[in-house]
Order: C-alpha cells, then sequence, then structure tokens
C-alpha cells in the first residue's frame, strides 16, 4: 500500500500559521443536536490545509503541487496506464488538458484531489456538509476560485440521508445556506441565474453509479455536464457498484480537472486515493481512539483451514450455542450496569446474499428453535461454555487488549439463563411467525411462552421464507403495521437476533450490536467491503447519551464522575466489545484478512510499560472547570484580535442591522450583545485587539458570527489537582509501518530489562555471601548482566535516521523512543521534534553532573506529553481560533522535597515570542496571582506549578515575561530550588 503522503504533508503544517481567513471557521457546530466530533474537526483541518497548499501556495499549479508530495518522500509510479485501451478513448477527448505520453499519463494530471478514509459510522455526511460550508465561505472570501459543486453518492438512500443532513444543518442558521439542486437541473439553475443572498451556495447532487458516457433515462452522459472540468466534486462511497466503476473513476477526474475532488469512503482499493488521502480515520484509528467498540474475533478451529474449508456439524452447533451463550453473559453485565449506562446488547446474523437452500442460515435458525423448545444437549452445552472461556481470553483486534471474563459466571449459565435473556422466556415454547401488515421485507419471532417478540428477519423479499422454510408454523398477522426493524434502536425493542443481509447493513446506524455471526460471506474484495461496512455499523458506542467513546476515554477527559466509574468499570468490557463469529472457517479467515489489510502499522504500545519505580509515588496534574460565566460577562474580557479594516466593516453592519435583527438572525446571549453595543460605539479598546498586520476577512456575516461566538465562550478556571492515571497514554500507541519493523521489539524488549539490573545483581551478591557461587562465577555473571542489560540501542533507517530506545530511570514510561527527524512519517507518538531530543539529550548530561539540582530532591520523574492523545494541559485563549484551547507543553517533571511538591511544565519547541505569549497569559491567569506563585494545598502538601520555555535561540521577549525563558538546563531547576 502507498504511505498516505498527503496526509503526511499537511500535518506538519501548524493550523494556527496558515492565515486568519483560512482558519477563522467553527469547526464543531453542525445544528442544535450534532456538534463534530475532534476528529471530525481534524479531519476539516487537513483538507482546509491541504486546498491552502494547492490553491495558494502552489497556485492551483498541479505540476508546482507534485513537486511538494516529491520533496515529501513520493517515489511510486502512479501514472495512468492507456496501454490496455479501456481508458484511451475517454482521455482522447480531453488531449487539451492531458499530457499522454509512451500511452501513459502521469500522476501529477490527478493530484489536485484528496481522499478521506473514514470508518463506517465514522460520520462522513457531516463531515462533507461541513466542508461545502467551508468551500462557500472560502470562495465568498476570494481564497479559492468560484466553481460549481457537486455532490456524488451511489444509492437513493444515501442521497435522501444527505438532504435530511443538509436540512438539518440549514436550519440551524449556520455561516452558509446551502441549496440542493438535481444534476439534470444543470443547465435550468445555470440559465435562470437566480438571485442569491450572499451567504447561500447552490450545490448539485445525482447518482454516482447513473454517471456514464451515454445518455439514457437516469443514467447521463459526464460530457454533457463537463463545465469545463471547473468542478468542486464531492464523492461519498462512490467507488461501489459495477464493474464500470474503473472507467467511472476517470469521468470523475475528467469532470474535476479544472476544479478539485474530494473522496470519502469507508475502504479504498486505488492507490492515487491512498497518496492523496488527507486524512485517515479508518476502522482501525477508530477504534484505537476509542470512538467504537473493540473487535474480538473467535477463532475457533481454523488453525487448520488449509486441511479443511468448513466445520462439521457438530461444530456449528457449538458455534450457535457459544454466540447465546455470550450473549447471556453480555445481557447480565447489562443488567448489573442498570439502564442509566450504553445500550441494549443484539446479536446480528448476516449472510452476504439471501438464499433459501443456504442450510448454514437455516441451520442457525433450526438451532435456536431446538433449544427453544427444551431440546438442547447439555453435553453440547458444557463444551460450548468451555470452548467459549478458552476463545475468549484472547486479545482484540487493533488494540491487543486482553479478552477475561469470569469464568464463574459463564460456568454457571444454564439453558434457563439462555431462555431468560435471548427469548424474552422464563419456560420452553415453540416458535411463533409474526407477519406485519403490508410488510414484505421483516419476519418477527417470538415463544408462545412468551408475550415479547425475540428475533426479526430483515431481508429483500420473505415470501420465499414463509413459504418454503416457515411451512408447519402458526404465522400470525399482527394489528400493528409499524415497521419492528425502524424500532430496533429504541430503549423499549425486545429483539435480541437480527437476522439479514445487505438489505440493512448499510446506512443502518445502531448502538447495539455485541455480537455478529457471518454466513457465506464468501472471498474477494466485494465481501471485504460487506466485512468493514457492517463490522462498522456494529462498533458503535454509546455509554452515555450523546457520548460517544468507550467509558475509559470519557473518565479520561472528566466526561463521567470518578464514582459512576468505580461503580461500572469491572462490568463494562462485554458491552464495549464487538464479537464476531462464522459458521466457516474461510469466514473468519476473510474477516481476519480484512482486519489486516486495515492496518497499515504494527503497534508497539504493548512493549512500552509504566516504570514500575513510580507505583508509589504521587503524581499530580492539574484539573479544571467551566467559568459560570461566558468571556463577555468576565471582569478581565479576552479581547478579539481583528484587522481594523475588517472592525470598521463588521461595525457598521452591526449598527445597520439593529438589536432586534441580531438577537433573533445569530441568536446573540443578551450579555454579548451589550459588549458589542459597547464595543462598536466608543469602548472598541476594551473588548477588541485592532491589528493591520493580520489579514482582513472582508465578510461582516461570518465576522460578527465568529465576534459573537468568541464572547460566548467560556474560560477555564482551575479546579483541583488528581493522581495521575489514565492521563497520558500516548505510549501505549505507538506504531510504527510494517515496512520499518525489522528488529524493534527485540531491541525494546532488551532495553526494557535494565529495570530489573538491580535485582539480579543483588540476588548475585546473596549468592556470592553465601558461598553458592565462587568470586569468578560472581564477576563473569555481572558482566554477562552489563553487557545484556544495555540502557540505549538503536535502529538505522537511512543515513541521517537513527532510532534510539533509552533507559531513562526517572521517565514515566519506560523505555523511551526518540528519532531526531520530524519527517520520520513511518513512526508516531515518539520524541521526534529536534528540540525535544536536544532537551533529552541535555538532560541526561545533566543528570551526569555531581552538583545536578535534582539531587536535591526526595524524588523526581517526569514524562513526554503527547499534544494529540494525552490530557495534560494548561487552557488558554488562542485569538485566531477565537476560542479555548488546550495548551500541552511537550514535558512535565513532578518534584518532590518534603512538604513541597512541585510540577513544572517544559516547552522546548516555543522559539518565538509572539507564539508563546498567549500561552504564558493562560498560564498566569491559572497558577498566578498579582504576579507572583499562588500556592495550593493538597494533602498537606504545598504545591506551585512552574512553566517554562526551554531553548537555545531565544528571541528576546518583554521584560514581564522574560523568566518564562531559558537556555540551560542549570537554569530550569534553579527557579525551583530557589
Amino acid at each position: 500500500m502507498v504511505r498516505l503522503y498527503l496526509q503526511n504533508i499537511v500535518e506538519s503544517i501548524h493550523w494556527d500559521n496558515l492565515p486568519a481567513e483560512w482558519i477563522n471557521f467553527d469547526l464543531a457546530s453542525f445544528s442544535k443536536d450534532k456538534t463534530l466530533f475532534d476528529y471530525q474537526q481534524n479531519a476539516l483541518r487537513n483538507g482546509i490545509k491541504a486546498l491552502y497548499k494547492f490553491f495558494i501556495d502552489s497556485e492551483a499549479n498541479k505540476e508546482k503541487f507534485y513537486e511538494l508530495y516529491k520533496i515529501n518522500g513520493f517515489q511510486e509510479n502512479l501514472d495512468l496506464d492507456l496501454k490496455n485501451g479501456k481508458h484511451q478513448k475517454i482521455f482522447d477527448e480531453f488531449i487539451n488538458d492531458y499530457k499522454i505520453e509512451d500511452n501513459k499519463i502521469e500522476f501529477y494530471h490527478f493530484i489536485n484531489r484528496m481522499s478521506f478514509w473514514m470508518a463506517t459510522g465514522s460520520g462522513k455526511t457531516l463531515v462533507i456538509v461541513k466542508l461545502l460550508e467551508i468551500l462557500g465561505n472560502l470562495i465568498s472570501s476570494n481564497q479559492i476560485p468560484a466553481k460549481d459543486i457537486l455532490f456524488l453518492t451511489y444509492r437513493e438512500d444515501l442521497i435522501e440521508q444527505f438532504k435530511r443532513h443538509i436540512e438539518e444543518f440549514n436550519y440551524s442558521n449556520n455561516s452558509v445556506f446551502i441549496n440542493l439542486y438535481d444534476l439534470k437541473n444543470y443547465d435550468l439553475i445555470k440559465r435562470e441565474n437566480r438571485l442569491r443572498y450572499g451567504n447561500e451556495l447552490t450545490v448539485f447532487y445525482y447518482r454516482s453509479d447513473l454517471i456514464s458516457d451515454e445518455h439514457k433515462d437516469k443514467i447521463i452522459d459526464f460530457r454533457n455536464y463537463d463545465n469545463f472540468g471547473n468542478w468542486y466534486l464531492l464523492l461519498d462511497e462512490a467507488h461501489k457498484g459495477e464493474k464500470e466503476d474503473s472507467k467511472r473513476q476517470q469521468y470523475y477526474s475528467i469532470l474535476s480537472r479544472n476544479g478539485f475532488l474530494f473522496n470519502f469512503s469507508a475502504t479504498f482499493t486505488d492507490q492515487i486515493d491512498f497518496a492523496t488521502c488527507v486524512f485517515n480515520f479508518n476502522l482501525e484509528k477508530f477504534i484505537t481512539n476509542g470512538y467504537g467498540k473493540q473487535i474480538f474475533i473467535s477463532k475457533s478451529d481454523i488453525s487448520n483451514i488449509s486441511n479443511k474449508d468448513d466445520f462439521s456439524d457438530e461444530e456449528k452447533k457449538i458455534i450457535v450455542l457459544k454466540i447465546l451463550l455470550l450473549y447471556a453473559f453480555i445481557a447480565s453485565q447489562k443488567k448489573y450496569i442498570g439502564d442509566k449506562f450504553y445500550h441494549k446488547p443484539l446479536i446480528i446474523t448476516l449472510v452476504n446474499s439471501v438464499n433459501t437452500e443456504d442450510s448454514d442460515l437455516y441451520l442457525f435458525f433450526k438451532e435456536i428453535e431446538r433449544i427453544a423448545v427444551g431440546e438442547g444437549d447439555n453435553e453440547i452445552l458444557e463444551e460450548a461454555k468451555l470452548k467459549l472461556l478458552i476463545e475468549t481470553n484472547g486479545t482484540c483486534e487493533f488494540t491487543n487488549e486482553v479478552i477475561s471474563f469470569d469464568k464463574d459466571i459463564i460456568n454457571s449459565l444454564t439453558y434457563d439463563d439462555i431462555l431468560k435473556y435471548v427469548f424474552n422466556a422464563e419456560t420452553y415454547g415453540r416458535i411463533e411467525v409474526l407477519k406485519i401488515p403490508s410488510n414484505k421485507q421483516e419476519i418477527v419471532f417470538k415463544l408462545t411462552s412468551s408475550d415479547k417478540p425475540f428475533g426479526l428477519i430483515k431481508i429483500g423479499d420473505i415470501s420465499e421464507w414463509l413459504k418454503n422454510k416457515l411451512t408447519g408454523y402458526e404465522i400470525i398477522e399482527t394489528f400493528d403495521n409499524e415497521s419492528v426493524f425502524t424500532k430496533l434502536n429504541k430503549d423499549d425493542s425486545d429483539i435480541t437476533i437480527l437476522m439479514g443481509s445487505r438489505s440493512f447493513y448499510e446506512g443502518w446506524d445502531s448502538n447495539r450490536p455485541n455480537i455478529i455471526l457471518y454466513i457465506n460471506i464468501g472471498k474477494g474484495s466485494d465481501s471485504r467491503k460487506f466485512v468493514l461496512q457492517s463490522i462498522g455499523r456494529g462498533v458503535r458506542i454509546e455509554p452515555i447519551p450523546n457520548r460517544r467513546k468507550r467509558i475509559q476515554f470519557l473518565y479520561n477527559n472528566n466526561e463521567i464522575n470518578k464514582e459512576e466509574f468505580d461503580q461500572i468499570k469491572n462490568y463494562v468490557q462485554a458491552l464495549e466489545t464487538l464479537f464476531v463469529f462464522g459458521t466457516k472457517a474461510k469466514n473468519l479467515a476473510e474477516v481476519i484478512e480484512t482486519l489486516k489489510e486495515e492496518k497499515q502499522e504494527e503497534l508497539l504500545g504493548d512493549l512500552f510499560e509504566i516504570n514500575p519505580d513510580i507505583i508509589d509515588k504521587l503524581l499530580l496534574i492539574p484539573v479544571y472547570k467551566e467559568s459560570e460565566k461566558i468571556i463577555a460577562e468576565e471582569r478581565e474580557t479576552i479581547k478579539f484580535l481583528i484587522h481594523s479594516a475588517d472592525y470598521q466593516k463588521v461595525k457598521e453592519y452591526f449598527n445597520y442591522l439593529g438589536d432586534k435583527i441580531v438577537l433573533i438572525k445569530y441568536q446573540c446571549n443578551v450579555s454579548v450583545l451589550n459588549v458589542l453595543k459597547r464595543g462598536f460605539n466608543g469602548y472598541a479598546d476594551n473588548y477588541f485587539k485592532l491589528d493591520s498586520q493580520i489579514s482582513p476577512i472582508k465578510n461582516p456575516d461570518l465576522l460578527l458570527r465568529t465576534i459573537i461566538r468568541h464572547f460566548e465562550n467560556k474560560v477555564k478556571e482551575f479546579n483541583t489537582f488528581k493522581p495521575l492515571q489514565n492521563e497520558i497514554i500516548h505510549f501505549k500507541s505507538i506504531r510504527i509501518s510494517k515496512d520499518k519493523l525489522d528488529a524493534l521489539r527485540e531491541k525494546i524488549e532488551i532495553v526494557k530489562r535494565v529495570k530489573d539490573r538491580d535485582g539480579l545483581v543483588a540476588a548475585l551478591r546473596e549468592r556470592f555471601q553465601r558461598g553458592e557461587i565462587s568470586l569468578d562465577d560472581y564477576t563473569r555473571q555481572i558482566e554477562e548482566i552489563a553487557i545484556n542489560l544495555t540502557r540505549e540501542t538503536e535502529v538505522s533507517y537511512s543515513v541521517n535516521e537513527n532510532l534510539k530506545i533509552k533507559y531513562l530511570s526517572n521517565h514515566y514510561y519506560i523505555p523511551v523512543a526518540l528519532i531526531e527527524s520530524d519527517t520520520a512519517i513511518y513512526i508516531q507518538h515518539i520524541i521526534k521534534h529536534p528540540s525535544e531530543v536536544y532537551f533529552i539529550n541535555e538532560l541526561e548530561n545533566y543528570l551526569q553532573k555531581n552538583d545536578n539540582k535534582l539531587k536535591n530532591f526526595d524524588w523526581w520523574y517526569f514524562s513526554k506529553i503527547d499534544e494529540t492523545l494525552d490530557e495534560v494541559f494548561i487552557p488558554y485563549h488562542n485569538p485566531k481560533l477565537k476560542r479555548i484551547v488546550k495548551f500541552k507543553p511537550d514535558f512535565i517533571f513532578w518534584l518532590k522535597k518534603d512538604s513541597n511538591y512541585f510540577i513544572l511544565f517544559v516547552d522546548p519547541k516555543s522559539t518565538e515570542y509572539t507564539d508563546a505569549f498567549r500561552k504564558i497569559d493562560g498560564y498566569k491567569k491559572i497558577f498566578e496571582s498579582d504576579n507572583n506563585l499562588r500556592i495550593f494545598n493538597y494533602n498537606g502538601l504545598q504545591i506551585k506549578v512552574y512553566l517554562k520555555l526551554f531553548n537555545t535561540k531565544i528571541l528576546t521577549p518583554p521584560e514581564q515575561d522574560r523568566s518564562f525563558w531559558c537556555d540551560d538546563i542549570n537554569q530550569l531547576f534553579n527557579a525551583i530550588i530557589n
């Protein structure tokens, strides 16, 4: 697989370094009920940075943009080969736009594009709609050329879903109002040239699978809508469909040849989409970042898959019983937790296509019927329990977390428990079939001994099942004509087993699935898409209403209190896991192979561990709370940074609208309105910082929205200190590209064994003192320990890139990985910025000195802080983003001397005062009072918190902040000692 070059390019660009008009967007808000998650906002940021690099830095010149790829290591040959003739005819018509040499079109012709690799269920549609808003604002502010916009997706129901999202977005009074039109009306809309208000945006839409090179009925010829290639084209899973896809992809490229193409998908196959991927949040990323359930695949008996293609009938019966036992266990955990948290679990049985002769699907149905009527075999039940316990003691895909259930609970499960939890019944009974009037897609099952249904079949047409499989069953036509499937996600749904096919798994969102059984999913690329789509639908999670992350992540981010977390944490693992089974060994092999393809990198987090020396040490971090007041109500108002010309424009616009219109149009808080009235009428200096050096935005409507949003923000205040728990976790996510793995695991293990050195030496000394070994043996073994337990090793990847593995005794986790190269894109979440590596080297040299100040403390430890994954920070107001953000210094130190406790934040990357003074201001507001350090009391300790910006190339800052900067390690600790 080709590297994700565009993502690596844009993620090396600091967001704050873009001009104000390129970052002055509200990336979070969508509607009254929806707010974009952090990863969705990051997708938009990456997209904006790529647009900036193409349209501004590269001046919309494809060859210039291609040079940027090559500077960043691009070497692959992704030229389009025309030798087979399949694409030759298409491009011959556009010979003036494409340079064809040696029957090839060079890759740079297709480089005006970006792809978003986002897992099913990750909310791509919200990102697409927000991207439309951003394009509209960039067009209106003349940052990018004005071009027509076209949205394509491959199914009618997905178009309807897109329309609903647009309607919801428009209703919520965002900065752009989006008008949608069918592409077939393109000429009419363009000819009418309808008058638009300033913030309106026209977007066309159509089915991607109906774009062709001929015209008939709904199928349209792309040439009729060519528009000289001046489209901003957004594709949503538009590579899906028929075998014509490879040709259709070229139509999309041609339509956007003088514009830009945005491709969104959960599954890519084209290498160009990987090279131009601007944001990767595939299934692996979605899960490892906590947004979905973990995935556990039952390996069953597939170790001998080369010798057998299928399981025996008895093995299939055991698989079904394992599923029902596992469901009973999960449901028991949910019952303990209660209704306040999580979902009601659900079993999904999936087939690739519905076939009434499919014996495996029917076997599943017949096996659950056998149990329902009381014909369960106790021997098979016990064997199923044993196998379930063995299998569920493995590790999850992607996260490597060990699944380990309470053996006593599993062993205590009986057929009565299966009846209770799976069949919603207390006693055995026959299966009844409930048919919904006028519904030809759903069949409902219940036991005669229960008044609640338990099963649902959702397929394209139920008539064959009724005719061929359910003869002899009592079929009852219900009085309720409402779909059971549409109510499946409601709290009062009694369905525990859902059986179906493609007719429901796409476009269906639910937190409920905890078990998926695959039946005859087949092999090949089409089946792999099926697996990813269906698993993607199953991994969604929502422990608390509107909080879609696993509970540990919510607790780390203070979204659930400690009391509630402690109450449920030991019972959530099963609910936070999606268990995957298959009735065929090849099904499971296909699932495993599919998930492996998602892994571009190897996770190394299991090789790094928390330093055992800190177990009895109190490592404290500050915790913050939101102020009860918004910025407009604060005594010291945070000023809004604005260009002088923009201030004049928005002032005139505000006074022209008047109070009532501003209140209604912008849903403005009254306190904010009062601030605006004063700020625009005589008291500008109190609320605005005018600066003619920044770029003007020139859009008064957008400016006024942004100003209101700024003054509606709430600042963060200090709340308390808490012991470090899971706020530093980046080392668990250290990963490296597979082609760079080499012998790295072995070298990490070697360095990690240094922690055992003292124990080994002490044991040898005791043996020598007891006379068990001679002096020669003692000396030899000590030398062997010194040789085998090295404190540092390295792996060379190129002349200038050596990855070092170090054992740092006082670091929070061990060992530490460093590489002095920002461009080492193949390894993530380690120390690699040159200033950070320099700091570590300086610290190590300092520790060798006899007079180092750290010897004066009872103990001290420190840790690297990762700005993407860790939650240790200082809040401050970012004037460009117009909101409170988290400043995460690169390192945190904990130092204790008697009852004095010190927390020291060190940031080696800050070189410019203009970049740092807002962060210093944020620190001062919380940890200083009248320019003096605040002293906090915590359980008998007196705590002081320091911030130091460490750099040897310091630009001279103003006098009042000079004490925050230092260029010498000794100087760093002097302030604390003194």
